[in-house]
């Protein structure tokens, strides 16, 4: 009611010579080829990133959204820009979804200045380029004078589809640190001297480290690995760099030098020059760059895992080219690298691999905020929680389907401490509102509506409650919001505990698919599993072939419920005509064991209890061995030694040893 009332003001309010700016935006596949195969992609008016749309403080939007696909529910969201509730683009929580056929209008008044972008919000449609770019220029005179405006819309590109992304990693696949070449192993760490971190790392059980989740084929700015501008020796261009990558951060740098930075998520900033910016996902940085007397020069944004990158060439054409320096990669082994960010007091800003500026980061106006009469001042401190290996992204270890709202009361000034408890970047961006990030800055703290919170690190942000409604806080990254990663701050579950709000569904623990196993000369062994949220269900088998003239086999059925990253426990059911044995029923604890040995104890309804451990060793990033050892109280030892050498995402060569089953080759597969 107050957010619609403030609308209202605005449109009688608003001066009449202020324009009505229409759009008409259509959501169609496209045939695409970034990386030498064809695909096929989305696209918005035949375009990957969609067009720029261009506003002035005062305007009025009017923009037609009309999904022309075939089968897909779709949506838009105007990232950064405060609009009214309704019009936000979130399907079911704040705007239906737009369903094939159909067309919906969003009408919202342009009420600040700055860079900002839109982007699909339903299921994983961002990923396969359903984004574009927004600039909405002051209603008077603009504080950064600049002889060329130029919109760098970066972004990252895979060949698969994102829901096959999305279900290798749920399956706890390495593959995608094989395809990168930054799979973590024992030859690995040997060679980089850091035996004794690799060592302690997995005493503790924690899993190797990664900076990016997934391989990408392309990495793009404006649609196209590198681009050209044009310029004139000594013109001051400014470039507004938004990163609309699925899960991407970027190094921003420049072979000319630091680059300036005027604003930052569309909010000014006082002038500061940066030579390196970590930008993460939905951040938008607004940065001078001063074209030197000769040359052409180039702008570089490089994929953190230093995977690839993309370049755009500023410049007179034909003139020689200086490119930028290359970065070095991250060093995986050690967690110093990693922990830059969670350290960081800006003492780090020349370093070849800095964390994000924002110690440096301060906004050219006070922003300083306080509640309104009798609301007061709530600090919540919100844990970011995961497990890379399973794949379940967290807030205070619940997802979005455990745990989805946080209420909030209008009028007081909400304070987020966020804590991330992993060993991830987490971009966490908060809708319908502009946050001060606490950075030090005092009364001049920044503005921003997405920040990164880096591994092991802690970030603080607070906003006046005055957005009346159903807001989405996500970490942008993603496959980590599509696994759970969310939280929706409600104005109205302040007022009414039983306001439940709603979600896309997608988000409601799809389920996923998964088979896997080997196929040898001697014996076949494997499991099947569907998964679902924090549940499995699955069939395991082995079967022996000839041993002591006769077939034996093993094959389980059951449920398993997970706890956290080391504990789980299920029922099931096993059907055996191994000797000494016979159908049974069980009930199982699996725990993880310190240097990530697997532990598992389970109770059959025959009386028997079974012991079992297993642990997998990376010797090279291809060349792993793997070891199983389990007693059972009736049936006694079995033990199994194997080496498997992988080929593709789906195949590896297999050789194993089992103490019941003797010594085979053969394949192993994964889908």
């Amino acid at each position: 009611m107050r957010s619609s009332l403030c609308s209202l003001l605005f449109f009688f309010l608003t001066p009449a010579f202020a324009a009505v700016v229409p759009y008409h935006l259509v959501i169609d596949t496209k045939e695409v080829n970034f990386s030498g195969r064809e695909r096929t992609a989305l696209a918005i008016n035949d375009r990957i990133p969609g067009p720029t749309l261009r506003f002035r403080v005062g305007d009025t939007a009017e923009i037609v959204v009309e999904n022309r696909l075939a089968k897909e529910d779709m949506s838009l969201h105007w990232h950064g820009l405060l609009v009214p509730n309704a019009q936000d683009g979130v399907p079911y929580l704040t705007s239906p979804p737009i369903a094939p056929g159909e067309s919906r209008t969003f009408r919202f008044p342009l009420r600040h200045a700055g860079t900002y972008w839109f982007h699909s919000h339903t299921g994983l449609q961002e990923q396969r380029g359903v984004y574009g770019s927004i600039v909405v220029e002051p209603d008077g005179v603009d504080s950064v004078k600049a002889d060329r405006d130029y919109v760098v819309v970066l972004s990252d590109w895979t060949d698969e589809r994102p829901k096959e992304v999305m279900r290798t990693l749920m399956r706890g696949s390495e593959w995608y640190g094989i395809e990168k070449g930054n799979a973590q192993s024992l030859f690995g760490a040997w060679r980089k001297g850091a035996l004794r971190d690799y060592v302690d790392r997995e005493r503790s059980r924690m899993p190797a480290m990664d900076v990016s989740d997934v391989a990408y084929d392309a990495f793009l700015l404006n649609g196209a690995e590198q681009q050209d501008l044009p310029a004139r020796p000594g013109e001051r261009i400014r470039l507004r760099i938004i990163n609309a990558g699925a899960s991407s951060y970027f190094y921003l740098h420049s072979a000319s030098g630091p680059l300036t930075v005027v604003a930052t998520d569309g909010m000014d900033v006082e002038p500061v020059e940066i030579p390196r910016i970590l930008i993460g996902m939905a951040e938008t940085y607004d940065v001078l760059f001063t074209v030197p007397s000769s040359g052409r020069w180039e702008f570089r944004a490089t994929a953190q895992d230093n995977s690839g990158h993309s370049s755009l060439f500023i410049g007179p054409d034909g003139a020689a080219l200086t490119k930028a320096a290359s970065l070095p990669s991250p060093e995986l082994y050690s967690m110093d690298d990693m922990l830059v960010g969670a350290l960081d007091e800006g003492e780090s800003i020349d370093l070849p691999r800095p964390p994000a500026p924002y110690p440096h980061l301060r906004s050219r106006t006070t922003t300083d905020v306080a509640p309104e009469p009798g609301a007061g001042t709530r600090t919540l401190e919100l844990r970011l929680t995961g497990d890379m290996r399973r794949y379940l992204w967290s807030i205070n270890g619940r997802t979005l389907a455990e745990d989805s709202t946080i209420p909030v009361r209008e009028g007081e000034v909400l304070r987020l401490k966020m804590i991330n408890d992993t060993m991830m970047h987490h971009p966490m961006h908060l809708h319908g509102h502009f946050f001060r990030l606490l950075n030090g800055a005092g009364d001049h703290a920044p503005l921003k509506h997405t920040v990164d919170v880096p591994p092991m690190g802690t970030r603080t942000i607070e906003f006046l409650a005055d957005e009346y409604g159903d807001w989405l806080f996500h970490c942008h990254l993603l496959y980590h919001m599509d696994a759970g990663m969310a939280r929706i701050l409600s104005y109205r579950a302040a007022e009414d505990a039983e306001h439940k709000p709603e979600f896309d569904p997608n988000l409601d623990n799809p389920w996923f698919y998964f088979a896997q196993g080997m196929v040898l000369n001697n014996m076949t062994m494997g499991k099947v599993m569907a998964m679902t949220g924090r549940e499995d269900f699955y069939a395991t088998w082995d079967y022996g072939f000839g041993h002591d003239h006769h077939d034996e086999y093993e094959a389980d059925v059951g449920w398993s419920h997970y706890i956290d990253p080391n504990l789980s426990a299920g029922l099931g059911y096993r059907l055996t005509n191994e000797h000494h044995a016979e159908n049974r029923a069980f009930a199982n604890v699996s725990y993880r064991l310190p240097y990530l040995v697997a532990s598992r104890l389970e109770l059959d309804s025959e009386g028997d209890v079974r012991l079992a451990l297993g642990k997998e060793i990376p010797i090279t990033q291809r060349l792993s061995i793997d070891g199983d050892l389990h007693y059972d109280t009736g049936s006694g030892w079995e033990w199994a030694i194997g080496a498997s050498f992988v080929l593709t995402k789906e195949l590896s060569l297999a050789a194993h040893y089992n103490s019941d089953h003797g010594a085979g080759v053969g394949v192993g597969f994964r889908f």
